[in-house]
């Protein structure tokens, strides 16, 4: 064990034709990870979202701004759709819980009737609840956002949000395949009456080549059904009935491929994605958990930031940590977990110098994605701000 982990060069091998490329490992009360097998494949890893239904909204009393704005200006907008939109509900001090309307399209708008400045907008989406840690405020307000939650422009605020609270069924399940399993005992028992056992919920630990962890899933430990390998050699083929709802979706299969190979030595690895694939790889990045970052953190210097692909917000955050501690190492993937970042304890605290090299295409390409609704700067201006207030000597170039 280290740190309560299993020591993963101790099951990272077998004497077997084929690789161990997964650990199933179970956390006990006391934070001691206990290993329940080691496995040579999963079928069912990656999962595209299975798109939530359609269902009608209405936006009240909505003060657009920007893309919104001018989708309502638009004749015919009632064919318009609008991608996804975020919808931030906020009691009277800070966002309480996170929305996406999946594929929302507007099917009518007219004025608002107490302020015919304003619009009650009506939408077909799918919806989806992203985080809701908190109860709905008494008097909430929405804060509106063009885009995903890692890269979003704002689009206005409503006063109300019909049928954003409804009940909704929890989506059905969908399984997992492990192949090649060799099963400790705690495993053992369920494979042998699987319909009577449940165990609640393990980590799958995805090994690189080199036997290192590389990414972790959580996945559920209800087992469907048992039967001897198609690998053979004494190993079990099972069925998880729930293989979790943080899965990659398919369009990160070439990145984890790529990731498999070993951690990326050379900067820029990412550069070819989009968004969403540069988002795909900061998610990786995230292995450090399990990656001790050096201590004590190293303070003073000066780093340089490549930024000449720093088209998006994805994009900054796998630019900023790759100029602070190299290739594939993780400093933040969005707002929030790059200010604890900036905290110390992952390697690097300010005080430091950070020569933005090519600040420019950052400044263009953000200028209207933002992170405070009520605030009037950009997510570029608003991390560059951040860094100062932290300590950090930013130089644009």
């Amino acid at each position: 064990m280290f740190g309560g982990w299993v020591r993963i060069t101790d099951h990272a091998r077998w004497d077997r034709g084929f690789p161990v490329k997964y650990l199933l490992v179970q956390e006990d009360e006391d934070g001691v990870e206990q290993l329940w097998g080691r496995c040579a494949g999963v079928e069912g890893l990656f999962v595209d979202p299975v798109p939530p239904p359609r269902e009608i909204l209405t936006l009240r009393g909505c003060s657009p701004d920007d893309f919104l704005s001018e989708v309502l200006a638009e004749p015919g907008v009632s064919f318009r759709g609008l991608g996804d939109v975020g919808v931030e509900v906020w009691d009277d001090e800070q966002p309480v819980q996170w929305w996406t309307l999946v594929d929302a399209v507007v099917v009518a708008h007219q004025p608002h009737p107490g302020d015919p400045a304003r619009y009650d907008i009506v939408l077909g989406a799918g919806v989806r609840n992203d985080e809701s840690f908190f109860e709905v405020p008494a008097t909430p307000r929405f804060e509106l956002f063009a885009g995903t939650t890692v890269a979003a422009a704002s689009a206005g605020r409503c006063s109300d949000v019909d049928g954003l609270f409804n009940p909704r069924a929890d989506p059905a399940p969908v399984s997992m395949e492990l192949i090649g399993c060799e099963a400790t005992e705690p495993l053992l028992v369920g494979t042998q009456r699987p319909r009577r056992w449940t165990r609640g919920w393990a980590d799958l630990l995805v090994l690189d080549r080199h036997g290192a962890v590389m990414a972790s899933r959580s996945v559920g430990l209800a087992i469907t059904g048992a039967r001897p390998s198609v690998l053979g050699d004494g190993l079990e083929d099972i069925t998880l009935t729930d293989g979790g709802a943080d899965r990659p979706s398919s369009a990160a299969r070439s990145i984890w491929a790529e990731w498999y190979q070993g951690p990326p030595e050379a900067p820029n690895m990412w550069a070819p994605y989009d968004s969403q694939g540069r988002a795909a790889w900061l998610d990786l990045t995230t292995r450090a958990w399990r990656v001790p970052a050096p201590r004590p953190d190293r303070s003073g210097g000066e780093y340089h930031l490549d930024g000449r692909f720093v088209t998006d917000v994805p994009g900054l955050h796998c630019a900023i940590a790759e100029a602070l501690l190299g290739p594939g190492r993780y400093f933040g993937r969005e707002w929030n977990a790059f200010k604890d970042c900036l905290c110390g304890g992952f390697g690097v605290a300010p005080p430091f110098t950070l020569t933005w090299h090519d600040s420019e295409v950052a400044r263009r390409a953000l200028a209207d994605v933002v992170e405070d609704p009520e605030g009037q700067l950009s997510y570029f201006e608003e991390i560059v701000q951040l860094l100062e207030r932290r300590g950090v000597t930013v130089v644009l170039r």
